[in-house]
């Protein structure tokens, strides 16, 4: 069989909350996607040295080991819901001595002008009030320090598994997603930033990408994510040959190492508490 599943095989599934609770895994599927997106927003974040960082939804310390590796901080701390990632993350040698801290974005256990960075990594449209996530942010950064994200463009289809989440929704219902999608926006960033009273605000689009080799590593990969592995797993045996060729219509075409080559859009801002 070829092509999308007529509507009488429409799988549903309970919607739950996307939460990454295996740090090993996201390694794969998110972990390198962040280094890739990260790199290119520290290049244009151009941070001084000797900074304080705090490190907001720091999950398995992808990103906070590229803070340790590339800005020269004078300390880390790094703040997630998740014990799991955490405990991972603490296995970690390039974390070095980082601080790693359960806690909620829109709650930070921290003091007023406790920082001189802070950052949040791919993680704003999970944050279910982002503007109370910005707040709390700026509120923990001393005057003048940077209060800085980038996250994937969802609404843009900068997602890097947007392929298979489409293909996804029209196997199964009641798909999961994050639950402030719109927040990736150029724009709402914009607004967000300005709104918690953040002055020099700028935004950045970034383009990354990243080869598998082929669809069998891709597929593994997706396999992966906090949902996918869960939901494909309620598609009839049967449906499963049909989805994959469904994706794989939806992916570019392999290149001359059969590589599959995937792009993905993350949008960026930063701004500065004011004096």
């Amino acid at each position: 069989m070829s092509g999308s599943p007529s509507s009488d095989t429409h799988t549903t599934a309970s919607a739950s909350p996307i939460r990454f609770d295996d740090g090993a895994a996201y390694e794969r599927y998110m972990g390198a996607w962040s280094r890739l997106a990260g790199a290119t927003f520290l290049d244009w974040l151009a941070p001084a040295g000797g900074l304080r960082w705090l490190d907001v939804g720091c999950g398995n310390g992808a990103f906070t080991a590229m803070i340790v590796e590339r800005c020269a901080p004078n300390a880390v701390h790094g703040i997630d819901p998740s014990p799991e990632q955490l405990a991972h993350a603490r296995t970690r040698s390039d974390v070095g001595a980082a601080e790693l801290t359960l806690g909620d974005a829109m709650a930070l256990p921290f003091p007023d002008d406790a920082f001189d960075a802070a950052v949040m990594p791919l993680v704003l449209f999970f944050v279910p009030q982002p503007a109370v996530g910005v707040a709390e942010m700026a509120r923990v950064v001393r005057p003048g320090g940077v209060v800085s994200a980038y996250a994937w463009d969802m609404p843009g289809g900068g997602f890097p598994y947007a392929p298979a989440a489409a293909v996804l929704q029209e196997f199964v219902a009641d798909v999961p997603g994050p639950p402030s999608p719109e927040a990736s926006r150029l724009d709402a960033l914009r607004a967000l930033w300005q709104g918690a009273g953040l002055v020099d605000v700028e935004t950045h689009a970034i383009t990354v990408r990243r080869a598998f080799d082929g669809f069998d590593d891709y597929w593994a990969t997706v396999l992966l994510g906090p949902a996918f592995g869960r939901l494909l797993g309620a598609i009839p045996a049967g449906e499963v040959e049909t989805f994959q060729a469904a994706l794989r219509a939806r992916l570019p075409a392999a290149d001359e190492k059969e590589r599959i080559v995937i792009t993905a859009t993350a949008n960026a801002v930063r701004g500065r508490v004011a004096a």
